[in-house]
C-alpha cells in the first residue's frame, strides 16, 4: 500500500518541491562538506553544473526506478559524464534505508572522499531518504550520534525530515559502528601488549640503548 501511495503522490509532490524551491529560501541542493552534496532529484539539465562546478563524480540515488526514469540520467548517461552511480532504492514517503544500504552508501562516499571527489546524495526532495544516508555518513566520519548528525544536516539544509523509523535505523547503524570501533581498539591493545611482553624483551640490549 505504501508503495502504491508513493507512486500516486510522486508527481504532485515533485511539483510542490519545484514550486517551493522557486518561491521560498529552499535550495535544490546543499553542500554538507567537501565530499557530500545533499539534494533533490538531479535533473538532466543540472549535469554540467554538478560535474564542473561541484566536482561530482559519484551519485547515490535513493529513489526507485520510476522516480528517475524520465527526468534524470540513467546509469549509462552518468557514466558518459564521468560519474559513477549507486542506486539504493527505497520507497518514498514511508521507506527506511536498510542497514546494508547505509553501509554500502557510506563506503561509496568515503571512497570518493579519499579520491578528493564529491558525491551527490539524493532522493526526490533531498529531505528524508537521502538525509538518512547523509546522516549515516556523518556518524561514520565523525563518530557522532544520530541526533548530532541530524542537527548538523539541519544547520545546512533546514527542511530535512528524518522520520522516527529512519532515526531508529540510524541508531542501529551507530551501534554497529561502535561495536566495530571497540573491536578494533581491543585488537590494537592486544597487539601493543604482545609487543611489550613478547617482542620487546627479545630485542638486544645495545639496540634498546640506541633507540633511547
Amino acid at each position: 500500500m505504501s508503495g502504491a501511495l508513493a507512486r500516486l503522490l510522486f508527481y504532485p509532490t515533485l511539483a510542490y518541491n519545484v514550486a517551493m524551491e522557486k518561491a521560498s529560501s529552499r535550495r535544490w541542493f546543499d553542500r554538507v562538506d567537501h565530499t557530500v552534496v545533499l539534494g533533490a532529484l538531479p535533473f538532466r539539465s543540472m549535469t554540467k553544473q554538478l560535474v564542473e562546478t561541484e566536482n561530482i563524480r559519484g551519485v547515490i540515488t535513493m529513489n526507485e526506478e520510476y522516480e528517475t526514469k524520465y527526468f534524470c540520467n540513467s546509469a549509462e548517461e552518468w557514466q558518459a559524464a564521468g560519474v559513477e552511480q549507486l542506486r539504493l532504492s527505497t520507497i518514498d514517503l514511508t521507506g527506511v534505508p536498510s542497514l546494508e544500504n547505509l553501509h554500502r552508501g557510506v563506503e561509496f562516499a568515503l571512497r570518493h572522499r579519499e579520491q578528493g571527489t564529491s558525491v551527490y546524495v539524493h532522493c526526490k526532495a533531498g529531505r528524508s531518504r537521502s538525509a538518512t544516508l547523509a546522516a549515516a555518513y556523518l556518524i561514520r566520519l565523525h563518530c557522532w550520534t544520530p541526533e548530532e548528525a541530524c542537527r548538523e544536516l539541519a544547520s545546512v539544509r533546514p527542511h530535512i525530515l528524518v522520520r522516527s523509523a529512519q532515526l531508529e535505523m540510524l541508531r542501529k547503524y551507530h551501534r554497529q559502528n561502535l561495536l566495530v570501533r571497540s573491536s578494533l581498539l581491543r585488537t590494537l591493545e592486544n597487539l601493543v601488549l604482545y609487543f611489550i611482553y613478547y617482542i620487546f624483551p627479545l630485542v638486544p640490549h645495545n639496540l634498546k640503548m640506541k633507540k633511547m
